[in-house]
């Protein structure tokens, strides 16, 4: 017993010496190089560019617009030309100033449904794998359940009884990652948890929020960002199509421009083109970032 303390305080010092416990001490070196192998991986640098990139024109679009976004400024479909760089929308206005101002409070929901997704369903999927037996399997039944449930109908129901603000389109797709996510970070903190350095950990008289703060998220970290990415990705295309089916927060957003100006595609198709082109670039940084994390998580597994 004299030898246990030992093995748990050399990870944190000199790095691993003793095989019977290989790791514990591996982990925090595991994932700095995998964080190394993403820097030097040449897609991840272009998924962050397109992800940066989309982003700069979502945030910084609105101080650049050269026309009022919801202002009528010639005839409806009106093509390209040197004035309207991208031409004008179903009711006369300038899209290439609503693709700049579209896409800030898109982004922030995307992103704060994505935080409030996966962190809820981190915390639950901690709690599933660490409750006893019997308070586990009914609260895996429940989420099994909320998880073979069509999501979408949930949240069109959902939306149509409480309307669509930033507030409950953010709720709602948040609430849908949940039990997607609380199952991946059940299986990861199952294995985390059969491990010995847990065990003597407990036996070191170690408490439950310094067993999940100290030890199981820091070896779950990796799971726990690559889901993140995934759910990202996701939350933006299910906010797009409530958008495009009419469940927009504001008149000006890249899945409303989508839905309002299909019906002129073969006239002026920028109209719709320029938002699709900006989410298509988005979701290819994203999954590109995405698969580089995947891809150096994997080879130091």
């Amino acid at each position: 017993m004299s030898e246990r303390p030992m093995d748990l305080v050399l990870p944190v010092a000199t790095g691993p010496t003793e095989p019977s416990v290989p790791t514990e001490p591996s982990t925090p070196r595991r994932y700095r190089s995998a964080r190394a192998r993403v820097v030097a991986d040449r897609r991840a640098w272009v998924g962050a560019a397109c992800v940066v990139v989309v982003m700069v024109i979502a945030f910084g679009g609105p101080l650049v617009t050269t026309f009022d976004p919801g202002g009528f400024v010639g005839p409806p479909f009106q093509r390209a030309s040197p004035e309207f760089v991208l031409g004008l929308d179903a009711l006369g206005r300038d899209v290439f100033s609503q693709v700049l101002a579209g896409g800030a409070l898109f982004l922030t929901e995307v992103v704060l449904a994505t935080i409030l997704g996966v962190g809820l369903g981190t915390l639950l999927g901690i709690a599933l794998a660490a409750a006893p037996r019997r308070v586990s399997e009914a609260m895996l039944t429940v989420n099994d359940t909320i998880l073979v449930m069509p999501q979408i109908v949930v949240a069109l129901l959902v939306l149509t009884r409480l309307g669509a603000t930033p507030v409950t389109l953010t709720l709602v797709i948040g609430f849908v990652h949940i039990p997607q996510t609380a199952r991946v970070v059940m299986a990861a903190t199952q294995r985390v948890i059969a491990q010995d350095y847990v065990a003597a950990a407990l036996g070191l008289g170690v408490g439950r929020i310094g067993l999940v703060v100290h030890e199981i998220l820091p070896n779950i970290a990796g799971v726990v960002s690559l889901e993140a990415s995934i759910r990202l990705a996701i939350s933006a295309v299910v906010l797009a199509s409530l958008s495009y089916l009419g469940f927009a927060a504001s008149g000006v957003e890249w899945g409303r421009m989508i839905h309002d100006n299909q019906g002129g595609l073969a006239i002026q198709p920028w109209a719709v083109m320029a938002p699709v082109i900006v989410l298509g670039v988005f979701l290819i940084g994203a999954n590109l970032l995405r698969d580089a994390i995947a891809r150096a998580l994997a080879s130091h597994t």
